[in-house]
């Protein structure tokens, strides 16, 4: 479907997001994993999640979902304990979802069974041997397609680990976790730089007892069972990242955006839009569910640019499509370095952009690890398309909002996948945009 985005004005509202993406999917996978029944409420009901309750489902596990409001659910889980999981009856399909995929290599790696798991293109094109490596240390049995999907998976009875990651990678970290719940003897892994924590806090929060000191996490998985969980997801701070800059950027708008994940693991895209001069208001912080939790409130205004690079990179992978619209707004230079691996995202994000944006009218310079842009820039309007990458897909909506003229984005139904009622929180928001075909 193709989505009409019109230049707008004067978007205001208070939002209630879905769930954080990276929560849901551990609530899930972890649910299935404990002994009992976990309930998660606000969990988010989209494309990428689906993926995971559909390979969870395969392998024997009842996954109960009640819809409560658009991208929103109730999930109630019936685990089976580590050794519950049965053999699929055919290959675990995991659509463009990395997470899904490269979550369950560290499940399957302690089951006594064979499986196979697979994905779209796109997914198929995502490097899998990082997370293959260490579980093969492990004692896993894994078989790679040119380090790529599909996967034949083996578990083993599987030893603990002394492992040195080779990046901050918080999808590694979970599958090596994953897998150390079915190791004998304890691991050990050394992260060097911050990654998101969401399975750290959500395995204590499960009775679990482990140690994440100066990037060194110790774990011994001794005499223990997962405790179920009955919680709340907080809102997704990749969601809010969209309405964030569109807030910003869009002329007079003021959007209040309640119980959104301000995990520090999490926040790099917040963090550069204030280091932007952006007008955000951080409101009655508080906890939920083990994560730190605020409402934000977000005004239109100046931006000047700034230079992104080093630790706040990680923080803010996702977000990057998104922040280029905020850079073509800013006064100034902005420099992007260190983002190499924008390039192994569900497109190579970094060529994508330079080619979506500059149909707008956008002059960005690319460079192998990141891109250059010096703004202010105005749009025009123009077709663009989607390249199947949800997130760039929402990113050109945004920039839409603020263009001359109208801007058509083809295959635009792609951003269901991780923001059911993206485009329907805009309209109630104020925004003149509409679905065609």
């Amino acid at each position: 479907m193709k989505l009409i985005v019109n230049p707008s004005q004067n978007l205001t509202g208070r939002v209630t997001l879905p769930g954080d993406k990276s929560i849901s999917h551990r609530a899930l996978l972890l649910g299935a994993m404990a002994d009992g029944v976990t309930t998660a409420r606000n969990w988010l009901n989209a494309g990428v999640t689906a993926r995971m309750v559909d390979c969870v489902r395969a392998l024997g596990v009842a996954v109960d979902i009640e819809p409560t409001g658009p991208g929103r659910a109730t999930l109630t889980v019936h685990g089976r304990g580590l050794a519950g999981f049965q053999p699929p009856a055919e290959p675990l399909f995991c659509g463009g979802s990395a997470t899904t995929m490269r979550f369950l290599m560290g499940l399957l790696a302690t089951q006594p069974f064979t499986a196979v798991v697979d994905g779209h293109a796109g997914l198929r094109r995502r490097p899998m041997e990082r997370i293959a490596q260490p579980l093969r240390q492990m004692g896993a049995t894994i078989e790679t397609t040119d380090g790529h999907a599909p996967l034949t998976i083996t578990g083993a009875r599987l030893a603990g680990i002394e492992y040195e990651m080779p990046v901050a990678s918080a999808q590694l970290q979970t599958a090596l976790l994953l897998a150390a719940l079915g190791a004998e003897g304890p691991v050990t892994l050394r992260q060097p730089g911050p990654a998101r924590d969401h399975t750290l806090r959500m395995l204590r929060g499960m009775g679990v007892e482990l140690t994440d000191a100066a990037g060194v996490i110790t774990f011994n998985p001794v005499g223990f069972r997962l405790q179920p969980l009955d919680f709340t997801v907080p809102g997704d701070m990749s969601a809010a990242a969209f309405l964030l800059v569109t807030a910003l950027t869009t002329p007079g708008s003021t959007i209040e955006l309640a119980g959104v994940n301000t995990n520090f693991t999490r926040t790099g895209l917040l963090d550069m839009l204030q280091a932007m001069g952006g007008t955000i208001e951080l409101n009655g912080a508080r906890e939920q569910a083990g994560e730190p939790v605020a409402d934000l409130r977000v005004q239109a205004g100046p931006l000047a640019g700034v230079e992104v690079c080093g630790e706040v990179v990680v923080r803010m992978i996702d977000e990057f499509p998104v922040f280029t619209v905020a850079a073509l707004h800013a006064a100034g230079q902005t420099l992007v370095r260190d983002a190499a691996e924008l390039r192994l995202k569900e497109s190579d994000r970094i060529a994508v952009v330079v080619e979506e944006f500059g149909k707008l009218g956008a002059a960005i310079t690319a460079h192998p690890d990141g891109f250059e842009i010096s703004g202010p820039q105005q749009l025009h309007g123009g077709q663009v398309r989607s390249h199947r990458d949800h997130r760039l897909a929402m990113s050109l909506a945004v920039a839409g909002l603020s263009a001359t003229e109208p801007v058509v984005i083809d295959d635009a139904d792609e951003l269901h996948e991780s923001f059911p009622g993206f485009v329907e929180t805009l309209q109630t928001l104020g925004a003149d945009i509409r679905w065609q075909g």
